[in-house]
């Protein structure tokens, strides 16, 4: 009988090869990698093979495969729904999703519902919502939530590629393709994917600081180049900022901050695939300082070592109705974004 839990990929691409492998290569105590899968069997191949895992390329091998207690879904957004609800169903003991969990409110509501008839947690990999110098925050800044008025999130970041090539050698990287940025079609589905693979990140955080969003109001968008936006929104009566832009630059920095007349939320995070401590939180008030972080567990080991936890009967699951709405409010931005792009275009057209 297996003392660690065994786990199987769906998807073997950079964000496998260069977040998860590394950090569970860091926790052999409670996982063992057991299989991995890819729908191109020369990226599976060379990824398994210095693993010494077994490998596939179809959900039923992976999915049938007996070492394998957790299925952790890398693949496309466009799959994770399926891919989720297919793991709950095989009777997998856990299903970590990579963020998105789905692509819509009713695929994530369908997840819901199979994972409370199987009784199969489902976890999405939200780094930075386990990141213990952000939930030190949580625990310690009162009535944030209720007082502040101004939220901003604010990404400057090199491309991937350049922290996923320090964390390991990438098997097969996928081309961005070369796009007409004066199609506002294109444009606003640059946005909105912006939405769903980059702010997706910090929106679960940022939802957890309004009352409601069902008010949810995008005064304007913009598309930043080489890639990025400019996202500006109310919702629950605060003003919501949300900058991100990928650029060569040598100083990476990713902040998200919560303004009340009486305290200030600042928390920086460490880049995406750096395998380095948590985040730094500070509440300021005027007459104190109070910081927590860095501390040694980063947000990716954290939400592994709480799927752990999740499984082994001593904590809660996540509440699948909060990752629902999770979902739906991440949803809710990236459409209201891109349709900002597209309204802004018929204004200039028509003026």
């Amino acid at each position: 009988m297996q003392s660690t839990l065994g786990v199987g990929f769906l998807g073997s691409g950079p964000v496998t090869q260069a977040i998860h492998l590394p950090t569970l290569a860091r926790l052999t105590d409670h996982f063992t990698v057991r299989h991995l899968n890819d729908v191109d069997a020369g990226v599976a191949a060379a990824v398994a093979q210095p693993a010494g895992t077994a490998y596939s390329t179809s959900l039923d091998a992976l999915l049938g495969d007996p070492l394998v207690d957790v299925v952790a879904i890398c693949s496309p957004h466009g799959f994770h729904a399926e891919q989720v609800i297919a793991a709950c169903r095989s009777g997998k003991k856990a299903v970590l999703c990579e963020k998105p969990l789905a692509m819509s409110a009713d695929e994530a509501a369908a997840i819901a519902t199979a994972s409370a008839e199987t009784g199969v947690p489902v976890l999405v990999g939200s780094m930075h919502v386990y990141d213990p110098g952000w939930r030190a925050a949580v625990a310690h800044w009162g009535d944030l939530p209720a007082t502040c008025h101004t939220i901003r999130s604010s990404v400057v970041l090199p491309p991937n590629a350049r922290f996923e090539d320090l964390a390991t050698e990438v098997t097969s990287r996928p081309a961005f393709p070369a796009m007409d940025l004066s199609d506002v079609g294109i444009r606003a589905g640059l946005v909105h994917a912006g939405v769903m693979g980059l702010a997706v990140h910090d929106l679960p955080l940022i939802r957890t600081l309004l009352p409601r969003y069902g008010d949810l109001r995008v005064i304007s968008a913009t598309l930043l180049t080489p890639f990025g936006y400019r996202i500006l929104m109310v919702a629950g009566g605060k003003f919501v900022e949300l900058h991100a832009v990928m650029s060569q630059t040598w100083q990476p920095r990713w902040v998200l901050e919560a303004y009340a007349d009486d305290q200030v939320l600042h928390t920086e995070f460490t880049p995406s695939y750096v395998h380095a401590g948590s985040a730094v939180s500070t509440l300021t008030t005027a007459e104190t300082a109070q910081v927590f972080g860095p501390r040694e567990t980063n947000g990716y080991e954290a939400e592994w070592l709480e799927l752990a936890a999740v499984v082994r009967g001593e904590v809660s699951p996540p509440d699948l109705d909060g990752l629902v709405d999770d979902l739906r409010f991440t949803v809710a931005v990236a459409d209201a974004a891109a349709e900002a792009v597209r309204s802004a275009d018929r204004t200039e057209a028509a003026a």
